[in-house]
């Protein structure tokens, strides 16, 4: 579970009600119409946007970004260089009985142990990483546009409440649910927008870079083990992607072996 995500949002709604509660009653802040105006409407708005498909998975996008934990890139490197080292001592067939947790680098592997073509096996791993990455940007789209509509539905509200209002202005018992509607509706737009849309658009593009690196880092993984690469090669250009006062110390005593 990403720890930062879940404090965030919490912590945020927290002071929102804190702030609520010290000036009154949290009922005040509950208005139905207000509700129905912004969280049916922006939902039903964006829907026009994008296919039933691609609405249906919004949910699962949005969990991604609260419990979707990325494999740290110091690991990937420590699997890397022994599947390699392991490949140098033994041949590509010693890998088949390695346990390997990530799919996508599980598949890569047993493609080379299978002895496919090196460019089929970076050809296939490109595309499905190409896929990958654009079914991402499809769910931080949805976001991105729910972030975008909430706050005109917010305003359309505002406009619904405000005309209600001064249609009724000979009436006093009318005008404190008009103006409730009217002020209540673009809160609900603010909050839904930047609380919650908008953030998660930005935290599962951040996601989407990450799982992007990784699953780089494998094609190198594959792909120098294709190559027969030695364990200090592939050491050295994964290291790559780590700043340079966090790469491991080179570790030749397998490649002098």
């Amino acid at each position: 579970m990403d720890i930062a995500t879940l404090v965030g949002f919490v912590g945020g709604l927290a002071i929102v009600l804190a702030a609520i509660l010290t000036g009154g009653s949290l009922l005040l802040f509950i208005n139905i119409p207000s509700i129905l105006i912004v969280f049916g409407g922006s939902a039903f708005v964006v829907s026009m946007k994008f296919s039933l498909q691609q609405m249906t998975k919004a949910v699962s996008i949005a969990l991604k970004a609260f419990l979707f934990k990325p494999e740290s890139v110091e690991e990937l490197i420590k699997k890397g260089t022994e599947l390699a080292a392991l490949a140098r001592k033994s041949g590509p067939l010693a890998l088949e009985k390695v346990e390997i947790k990530d799919p996508y680098l599980k598949r890569g592997i047993m493609l080379v142990v299978d002895g496919t073509d090196p460019d089929i096996v970076r050809e296939i791993l490109y595309k499905e990483k190409n896929s990958v990455v654009s079914r991402h940007e499809e769910g931080q789209r949805i976001f991105k546009s729910l972030a975008d509509v909430a706050p005109a539905m917010g305003m359309i509200g505002t406009l619904i409440g405000l005309v209600q209002m001064l249609a009724n202005m000979d009436d006093p018992s009318s005008i404190g649910p008009a103006m409730a509607v009217a002020l209540l509706t673009t809160l609900y737009g603010a909050v839904l927008a930047n609380m919650f849309a908008a953030p998660v658009a930005d935290k599962l593009s951040l996601r989407s870079q990450e799982e992007e690196s990784l699953k780089q880092m494998m094609i190198d993984i594959v792909l120098g083990i294709a190559a027969g690469h030695s364990r200090a090669v592939v050491q050295e250009k994964l290291s790559s992607y780590l700043p340079a006062n966090q790469r491991p110390a080179d570790d030749a005593g397998e490649d002098a072996a």
